[in-house]
């Protein structure tokens, strides 16, 4: 069975321009995070443990906590300038991409460019339109590798309207046959593997933020060269999609590597650098 730990990125709300007075987070808005083989949930989060507390042993201690009791948000440090200074940084974020790979788990990113300069639109809409296609997607993903899957939030995230979503695409029409339950709320500071997802969503983040809007976020273009093939190239059945000027919607999914990670075997099932491009005409 596959453990799906996502977490939200980008900003929900409208956006304007990044130098607007209001509404300049993120022309982004997505889920993202890490998909785990259930033999290997215990081993990655003690990793994931040991590379926190060896770049961040002196915040814990000051914190006065147990690392495992401890959380540092992606958003706090994986920021350009930290991460082109600090080498660490870099370091340890490639070696939970490598861990992440080596236990057969994947990335698993899905969400919109935003439509600009519009405060009419529904968020909450929005949210649950996201939330609903990302878990068809790693159910899309989970039916080829022939597994069943469970979907780990943080609870902080979790609103009564979105888990009304989960279970009518988990029980309703063309049904999410692969989800054995709707999803399972964490604490995130108690839990790993949601950190983990986290700090991949504030990636995800950062660099569609700077595909999206490269002269708002030129500082962001650190983010993309360093970090952008790495998430591509270990992501499955994952897109943003991108919005043509007139607001039409344009899907690029990755089809480089669709890699079985059930806990039996690792096996390729396909290899191939093309993009499927699909093109939408949407109002969210």
């Amino acid at each position: 069975m596959i453990f799906a730990y996502i977490d939200e990125f980008g900003h929900i709300g409208p956006y304007f321009g990044r130098s607007a007075p209001v509404y300049n987070e993120s022309p982004v808005f997505g889920l993202a995070g890490i998909l785990l083989p259930e033999p290997a949930i215990r081993p990655f989060a003690s990793f994931f443990l040991q590379q926190k507390e060896l770049l961040f042993s002196e915040e814990i201690i000051r914190s006065g906590k147990m690392a495992s009791q401890w959380e540092k948000k992606g958003t706090s440090f994986l920021r350009p300038r930290p991460v082109e200074q600090y080498p660490n940084i870099r370091r340890t974020i490639y070696r939970m991409m490598n861990r992440l790979h080596r236990d057969d788990g994947a990335v698993f990113y899905y969400g919109r460019e935003k439509i600009k300069n519009r405060t009419d639109l529904n968020s909450m809409g929005l949210y649950k339109t996201i939330l609903s296609h990302a878990i068809r997607k790693i159910d899309n993903y989970c039916e080829q590798i022939g597994e069943n899957f469970a979907l780990v939030i943080d609870e902080h995230s979790a609103r009564k309207e979105l888990l009304e979503t989960a279970a009518k695409t988990m029980f309703g029409e063309a049904p999410a046959r692969r989800l054995i339950s709707p999803p399972f709320e964490v604490e995130s500071y108690l839990n790993q593997s949601m950190q983990a997802a986290d700090w991949i969503a504030t990636l995800v983040g950062r660099v569609y933020a700077h595909k999206a809007s490269p002269e708002e976020f030129p500082d962001y273009e650190p983010m993309s060269r360093l970090f952008g093939d790495r998430l591509h190239n270990i992501a499955v059945n994952s897109t943003v999609m991108e919005r043509t000027p007139r607001g039409i919607i344009i899907e690029r999914q990755s089809r480089r590597r669709l890699t079985v990670i059930s806990s039996q075997s690792t096996t390729v099932i396909e290899d191939s650098s093309t993009e499927q491009i699909t093109v939408r005409s949407m109002g969210t």
